[in-house]
């Protein structure tokens, strides 16, 4: 859309130009900077990004023309990603990124293109396959900690508060805390432990054995038993065949035995480092519980009694909730509000459930 072709400006639309011009210039910066800390493909990503931005940014300056005045700062939240992807570049900043591009408002307004519009909803895609890698990447450790962190700090606090509300000592709560904070960690780390260990053995025995090329050549080349593998894998007869046949024949020319499917043993490591290590996953889950139960203890380990430390405990424990769900939002590039909301209605309903029958407890016992 050309200014000629622009409806009749008004003020209200020379100012909602001009910001969007200023959040283009900031997005352009913002994949500038991340292009900055990249190399590769992934670098040439990144320019191409902000190449688009600047077309973008074109657009509403033909429409200001004389009334573009002078430059405004994007807004809060893009500035913010800017300050983060010249300092950090990493997957957190990918997803903010990608959240920002979901909210797009130029297919509601009519001077924006369809264009546009268009552009902002593929960049939302690209920045999304962008972050999946590093997502990938923390799958398995990040799924152990944050379920490590508030598991902590749900059933601590449960633990807390129920022991508390039966009307016991404030000496006997602190110490079923921190009995409940050793015995949580250390089952949630060799729980996970194993069961990752566990997954990573299941997905070690469908790996194809590299040992088994060197039968390659000695294979009847008549009868070829290397295509019942392939459909033994789920091929059809003919596509099987196929693909031994070429197999075997770069084995002729070449001389060199390969693994007798590269791309099955190249996706099975996708899987095993996506699913993290054991040992990663253990670690994480006892040092992140761990830090999510001692926060319902801290009210006693500071000397406070009654209400008053289970007030205190509550409100620590909703920060830290609200928090990790914020955090899980963002790296899903869903709102961290709903996720941060969830968090704390989860959290406070198991722990309530616990509260109230340790007051029915003590009652029942009083």
């Amino acid at each position: 859309m050309s200014a000629m072709d622009a409806p009749a400006r008004t003020s209200a639309d020379i100012r909602r130009w001009r910001r969007y011009l200023a959040a283009e210039r900031a997005e352009a910066a913002v994949y500038r900077d991340l292009a900055s800390r990249r190399t590769g493909e992934e670098r040439e990503i990144m320019l191409a990004l902000a190449a688009a931005e600047k077309r973008h940014e074109q657009h509403w300056l033909d429409l200001l023309g004389h009334d573009v005045g002078m430059p405004l700062k994007g807004d809060v939240r893009t500035r913010f990603l800017a300050f983060l992807a010249r300092r950090f570049g990493g997957v957190f900043v990918l997803a903010l990124v990608q959240r920002a591009e979901s909210r797009s408002v130029y297919d509601r307004d009519d001077h924006a293109t369809a264009t546009m519009a268009a552009d902002e909803q593929i960049h939302e895609e690209v920045v999304r396959s962008l972050a999946t890698r590093g997502r990938n990447r923390l799958s398995g450790t990040f799924r152990a900690a944050v379920f490590g962190a508030n598991d902590g700090l749900v059933s601590n606090l449960a633990l807390v508060l129920g022991v508390g509300a039966s009307g016991v000592a404030a000496g006997t709560v602190l110490l079923t805390g921190v009995a409940g904070l050793l015995a949580g960690a250390l089952s949630m780390g060799a729980g996970e432990y194993i069961s990752v260990r566990s997954q990573r053995e299941l997905l070690e025995a469908s790996t194809p054995d590299p040992e088994t090329a060197h039968a390659l050549p000695n294979l009847d080349v008549d009868a070829n038993e290397l295509a019942l593998v392939y459909r033994a894998r789920g091929m059809a007869a003919p596509d099987a065949q196929e693909r031994a046949d070429l197999v075997l024949a770069r084995l002729a020319a070449t001389g060199v035995t390969e693994g007798i499917d590269p791309d099955a043993e190249a996706a099975s490591g996708d899987d095993l480092e996506s699913h993290g290590t054991a040992w990663g996953a253990a670690i994480s889950s006892f040092c992140f519980f761990a830090s999510g139960a001692i926060v319902p203890v801290l009210p006693y380990l500071l000397g406070m009694t009654g209400n008053v430390a289970v007030v205190v405990a509550s409100v620590l424990v909703g920060l830290c909730l609200a928090a990790t769900g914020a955090v899980t939002g963002l790296l899903s590039g869903t709102s961290p509000i709903t996720r941060a909301l969830r968090q704390l209605a989860i959290g406070f309903g198991a722990a309530g459930v616990t509260y109230a029958l340790g007051l029915l407890f003590g009652t029942s016992v009083a």
